[in-house]
């Protein structure tokens, strides 16, 4: 069953300072302002989601086919989700990693002591 946006606005509402926002025209998440994840309207599809670039490699080189890239972000740090096919549980971590990345270093200093 795919995974909708609603759920993934859910799972990264779940961390602190995230909002629901627009981002390059399209439905996006943010913290501290700064986007880290938008679904994609492209004629690909899929969720963009930030991550480092070792990841992004190590993700495509899996064969995992709930993750792909286009040109454009090539050399970018994200990384493309298609949400029909990708484990809901390791979605859950890659956004949490994506706030990670993303947010403020307060945010990020008072989650690791909660």
């Amino acid at each position: 069953m795919a995974t909708t946006w609603e759920e993934v606005v859910a799972m990264a509402s779940a961390l602190p300072g995230v909002e629901e926002s627009t981002w390059w025209r399209s439905p996006g998440l943010k913290v501290g302002g700064k986007g880290f994840a938008r679904l994609r309207v492209e004629a690909e599809g899929g969720l963009a989601l930030l991550c480092e670039l070792v990841e992004k490699e190590a993700l495509l080189a899996s064969g995992d086919p709930a993750f792909f890239t286009t040109p454009h972000y090539d050399g970018h740090p994200f990384i493309l989700v298609d949400l029909a096919l990708v484990d809901p549980a390791q979605l859950g971590e890659l956004i949490d990693s994506a706030w990670w990345l993303r947010a403020p270093a307060r945010l990020r200093r008072d989650r690791s002591r909660a």
